[in-house]
């Protein structure tokens, strides 16, 4: 007796359906998800749903009238074209510029330099707390970094100015030179930052396989060959990826430090983008100019880590 099979056409078969994969590895590790819930609605609400704002950049706002009625900007590149035609714009681009590069270029060097010091002491005690020591800084906010600098800068009472006038010299106005100004930015900087980087490079290190240490001391590498071939090679993708995070920054330069530090006689060297846009978009309630400005420096830091990541590419270290 013969058995008739009948084939099931494909069109009758269940189609796979990738909504339907989806739904259920989230419906299986649920809990993971559950975890993951808060920080997306963080990240949608005070990081996505305000791009919608960029919108602003591109019309004449009127507080009063809302984005939605407020009438589009004519042409639609007015307030950019502002911006650029502003008699501040190359001094403040490059101004901008310089001290982010100078703090780019002098500010990683330190946190590597101390994470590695760090980790060749054999004294943990002392070690922890060179540490403690060297992070703290971080945490005092720059109003109070900027009291310490006065007591030390201060061309009346500060105790710099007073160990120059013991020795014959002339008391300097630090704080108020355009000569000093950079570099006091970038000095406080260094010294506010470099401990909590150090922590950063310090995990890395300790990621690292023992085995590789233990390899070299037998081809007879001493302490200085060993950081050299094993320890910097062994975080060069962490300082690879906080160069292009960093590059992405290149246009803030550091508005909360300079606000407070700066004044009107230093202003050629230390009006950044950040500062003018405070006074000239939020100051008079300009704020096409300051959204115009925002997106600007967006589109650019974003060119900068798209650029660099293309360049960490070619050297092996690709962030994504």
């Amino acid at each position: 007796m013969n058995t008739v099979v009948k084939a099931v056409p494909r069109a009758s078969r269940a189609p796979s359906v990738p909504l339907a994969r989806f739904g259920r590895a989230v419906w299986k590790h649920k809990i993971l998800y559950l975890f993951l819930l808060p920080g997306l609605i963080y990240y949608l609400t005070y990081r996505y749903t305000p791009m919608l704002g960029a919108i602003i950049a591109f019309k004449d706002y009127n507080i009063m009238d809302g984005i939605a009625k407020s009438p589009w900007a004519d042409p639609w590149y007015k307030h950019f074209q502002t911006f650029y035609e502003s008699p501040y714009f190359w001094q403040l681009l490059s101004n901008t510029l310089l001290i982010s590069l100078y703090k780019l270029l002098f500010g990683m060097i330190p946190g590597i330099a101390l994470a590695v010091l760090l980790n060749e002491i054999k004294n943990k005690v002392f070690q922890r707390f060179v540490q403690t020591v060297t992070y703290l800084p971080h945490f005092l906010s720059w109003v109070i970094i900027y009291g310490i600098c006065v007591a030390f800068l201060s061309e009346t009472n500060g105790l710099v100015n007073h160990m120059i006038k013991e020795q014959g010299g002339q008391a300097i106005n630090f704080l108020s030179s355009t000569q000093w100004f950079r570099s006091i930015l970038v000095g406080s900087e260094i010294w506010k930052d470099t401990g909590w980087s150090a922590i950063i490079y310090l995990a890395a290190i300790a990621g690292i396989d023992p085995s590789q240490y233990e390899a070299a001391r037998v081809d007879g590498a001493g302490r200085m060959r060993g950081i050299w071939h094993v320890t910097l090679p062994g975080i060069r993708s962490v300082i690879v990826l906080l160069f292009i995070l960093k590059l992405g920054q290149m246009l803030d330069a550091g508005f909360d430090q300079i606000y407070i530090m700066y004044n009107i006689q230093v202003y050629p060297v230390a009006d950044i983008i950040d500062t003018w846009v405070f006074r000239t978009g939020l100051e008079q309630l300009n704020f096409s100019i300051a959204a115009a400005v925002g997106l600007f420096k967006s589109l650019v830091g974003f060119v900068l880590v798209v650029s660099a990541n293309q360049v960490a590419k070619k050297w092996g270290e690709q962030i994504w």
